[in-house]
């Protein structure tokens, strides 16, 4: 007996070693679809792209502070809310390979980041600017997330500039920090999913 679970006993162990949030990366189609004006029901969310939300002119933008972790949180009406700024047109969340405490692109990342540069050079984007949004997990503090995201999305920035010579003009950094979770998690928690980059398109 003990012959027949071994095989299978070490292929669980096998699985559970692979990360739980491995997604497959968008390719430039796929970001190409959800990226293009029109209707926000498009096929062109896939498991690694997450179509964002529609725009809202209505969300307030103030300090607040969160009365079960003390932790001040700056133009969120709470700690998960998505704010106004980063949803003015179509947008996507790609899912990002960053080193907790890093803005060092992977090589993951930069995988990723090929089918976006594509995408943006694309026939269909090509004369259309975007916002590249830096957002981090919630490890470290409030204000430091900040300059994180920030650095991390000009890290996104640099790379399509660099590689793809994407104008730019096209492209701007805007950094987030640890606002707006993609994964509401309590503080100090490592979770990749929330660092991330959203794109939004900005228009002609």
């Amino acid at each position: 007996m003990r012959s027949l679970f071994a095989p299978l006993a070490a292929a669980l162990l096998m699985f559970a070693a692979c990360p739980a949030f491995a997604e497959r990366s968008p390719s430039a189609d796929q970001t190409i679809s959800s990226l293009q004006p029109g209707d926000e029901t498009a096929p062109g969310a896939t498991r690694g792209v997450r179509r964002g939300p529609p725009p809202s002119s209505s969300s307030p933008r103030a300090s607040v502070v969160d009365a079960g972790t003390g932790r001040t949180h700056v133009g969120l009406t709470s700690p998960s809310a998505t704010p106004a700024t980063e949803t003015s047109g179509p947008a996507v969340d790609l899912t990002i390979d960053f080193a907790t405490g890093s803005a060092q692109l992977t090589p993951r990342a930069r995988e990723t980041l090929d089918e976006l540069g594509e995408a943006m050079n694309s026939r269909e984007l090509a004369n259309r600017r975007f916002r590249i949004v830096g957002h981090t997990d919630t490890v470290g503090t409030v204000a430091d997330n900040r300059t994180l995201s920030e650095r991390r999305a000009k890290a996104v920035v640099h790379y399509l500039i660099q590689k793809f010579g994407i104008l730019p003009a096209r492209l701007e950094a805007m950094g987030m920090g640890e606002a707006g979770l993609l994964e509401p998690t309590p503080p100090e928690t490592p979770d990749p999913r929330n660092r991330r980059v959203r794109v939004v398109s900005l228009g002609a």
